[in-house]
């Protein structure tokens, strides 16, 4: 017997709608990391993007829990001296909706070359329109 292995020819990518009203950003994210990498696939295989496309909508409806909405905080370097930016969950989220989910999502993928591969295999939207439509044959609300 011979171990298999998965050849690009094998992957079959679909498109995932999920609706993040009213779920948990850790929760949501840890789903949608799984889907991107394929983990949910028989063939899954480290070395190959087989992961599915992703289309998050209502991304500004999403919850936190505990103390989050105000005590999050997420950091960014500029590169020179003294240039240190911090900003709330609750700005970020009223500023730019889907980065909150974009970030915990990029902090679950594996941290190699394929990991920018899989992040644009992610759509969010702030609302319920999206222009996939026709590529969604299937909604799957996970």
């Amino acid at each position: 017997m011979k171990t298999y292995a998965t050849k690009k020819t094998d992957i079959k990518i679909e498109w995932r709608l999920i609706d993040a009203k009213g779920k948990v950003l850790g929760r949501l994210a840890s789903d949608i990391a799984n889907i991107l990498m394929g983990k949910d696939k028989p063939y899954f295989t480290r070395s190959m993007v087989c992961g599915d496309k992703v289309v998050v909508i209502n991304a500004k409806y999403i919850d936190v829990t505990g103390n989050k909405e105000s005590g999050k905080v997420y950091y960014k370097h500029t590169g020179f001296i003294g240039n240190l930016k911090k900003e709330t969950f609750e700005n970020l989220q009223k500023r730019k909706p889907g980065e909150v989910i974009k970030r915990a999502v990029f902090g679950m993928l594996p941290k190699n070359r394929l990991r920018d591969k899989m992040l644009g295999n992610l759509y969010i939207y702030s609302d319920n329109s999206h222009p996939h439509q026709a590529q969604l044959k299937i909604n799957h609300n996970g």
